[in-house]
């Protein structure tokens, strides 16, 4: 059955579909009927409408949602900066290191003296979210809940969360999920929430996306069905907490580009009774991912295996893809069948939840840990894989068994942070000399050409061997 089998059973119930037009209510009679702002809401509701997109944004992109609430989102204090001298996730392109060298990564650590919010490290990244252009990529690693009177959100854009250790409980304004390894939940900008971690320290990775939101791929010539299906994407249902007394003072952490932004309210933010529209959290179990690939010659490219997009400008390019890696048969005939040696276009930052990559036998990407080939960066298969690849016997083969790898694949440069290059302590300084150096040399000029090189005479004895000369005979 295409589903993981999760140690953590799932505590709760959702809608099903991606893109989809969902609506939920905790309380029957909760959502207006035919009517989003009626002059009086039931149940004394306030009605508020939450915008992921302009509202005269194309119907086929366009994401609102209805929210009937207990009270108005805007009834908190003014926002006051907080921890401004430590505090800073934005890609300052002051601060990047823009560097072609291939880079590799240790596992990171687990850290267990933070909470979700202040354990976001921004690795990589491009572009500016108060221009709302680019992205970033961050390592996560938390070890306490957020204070269970706090809510967080962040301005700069959508995050896409990739589980690597631990369980992530996820209370959304629009309801809750709940996140496991192997499974990936996708944020909204804007929307609040609050983190709770039910077994201990967490760690993964995220991609912020500071403009558009993410998509299915189209699938072309595929047809309708395969990749991931819209039905396996989960969405939460209505839930909400009745604490409106006064008595409790609640914080609202604000990611605003970049900085941290603290207010106060004495009601919770978690008090959304029932909602209607296009722009919600999700998740979705990479299990669920239906690959496919060649089945008579060659190694197709790797947007094959995409599982969310977000589009650029420019028609066919991605300002960011997220792809996996995930266990599959090779049955190509003749061909080499990891994935070959590239300089791409695009940057590539990879990450591994578990498992071994099948690309990188020599034991150096490991769980936790990650790599990036910028832009015309040129990397692929090490040595080792290579020597295997080059001589294996080419039966039907099943790869990645007990794996999972991915990719968050960018048109942008991106430039590397300072904590990423060195405060972290864990790149990995022997990565070209590990992979790619101890590569050998194969090429043999046939033995024909070899004989008439030996048998020249005359001037073109001493002419040097560039090979065959355009229209020599």
């Amino acid at each position: 059955m295409p589903t993981t089998n999760f140690h953590v059973p799932e505590k709760y119930r959702y809608q099903n579909g991606f893109g989809s037009y969902h609506e939920s209510e905790a309380v029957e009679g909760a959502l207006p009927i035919g009517i989003n702002s009626p002059q009086q809401p039931p149940y004394g509701l306030y009605a508020e409408k939450l915008s992921g997109t302009s509202f005269t944004a194309p119907r086929h992109e366009n994401q609102q949602t209805w929210l009937y609430r207990i009270l108005p989102a805007a009834a908190h204090s003014p926002f006051e900066p907080r921890e401004s001298a430590t505090y800073n996730t934005n890609p300052d392109a002051a601060k990047l290191h823009q560097i072609p060298n291939q880079l590799r990564w240790d596992p990171f650590d687990l850290d267990e003296s933070v909470d979700w919010v202040h354990s976001l490290r921004l690795i990589a990244g491009a572009g500016d979210p108060t221009m709302k252009q680019g992205l970033g990529m961050f390592i996560f690693a938390a070890g306490k809940s957020m204070d269970p009177h706090s809510a967080f959100y962040s301005a700069d854009g959508d995050f896409l969360v990739v589980l690597q250790h631990g369980v992530l409980d996820i209370r959304t304004e629009l309801g809750c999920l709940l996140v496991r390894p192997n499974e990936i939940c996708v944020i909204p900008r804007g929307i609040r929430y609050h983190v709770s971690l039910p077994n201990g320290p967490v760690r993964g990775y995220i991609l912020e996306l500071y403009q558009n939101h993410f998509q299915l791929p189209e699938l072309g010539p595929i047809g309708s069905n395969c990749l991931a299906n819209a039905r396996d994407f989960q969405v939460p249902t209505a839930s909400f907490i009745e604490d409106n007394s006064g008595t409790t003072e609640y914080t609202l952490l604000s990611k605003f580009a970049g900085r941290l932004f603290a207010a106060s309210q004495t009601h919770t933010p978690f008090d959304v009774v029932a909602w209607h529209g296009l722009y919600f959290p999700y998740k979705y179990d990479l299990a669920r991912f239906c690959t496919v690939g060649s089945i008579s010659y060659d190694h197709p490219d790797p947007s094959i295996y995409t599982v969310l997009s977000a589009p650029s400008e420019h028609l066919g390019t991605a300002l960011a893809d997220f792809v996996i890696f995930p266990p599959r048969w090779l049955v190509a005939e003749d061909t080499f069948r990891p994935p070959w040696y590239h300089r791409n276009t695009m940057s590539e930052f990879m990450g591994l939840i578990h498992g071994e990559y099948d690309a990188k036998s020599g034991g150096g990407f490991q769980p936790a840990g990650a790599s990036l080939h910028n832009v015309m960066s040129a990397h692929g298969p090490d040595s080792m894989t290579h020597a295997k690849a080059s001589s294996a016997e080419l039966k039907p083969m099943k790869v990645g068994e007990g794996s999972m790898a991915f990719m968050f694949e960018s048109c942008l440069m991106v430039g590397v942070t300072e904590w990423g290059l060195q405060n972290c302590k864990k790149v990995q300084k022997g990565y070209n000399e590990e992979s790619w150096e101890p590569l050998k040399a194969r090429f043999r000029r046939p033995e024909a050409k070899r004989n008439e090189s030996e048998t020249r005479n005359g001037s073109d004895a001493n002419r040097p061997d560039l090979g065959t000369w355009v229209g020599e005979s």
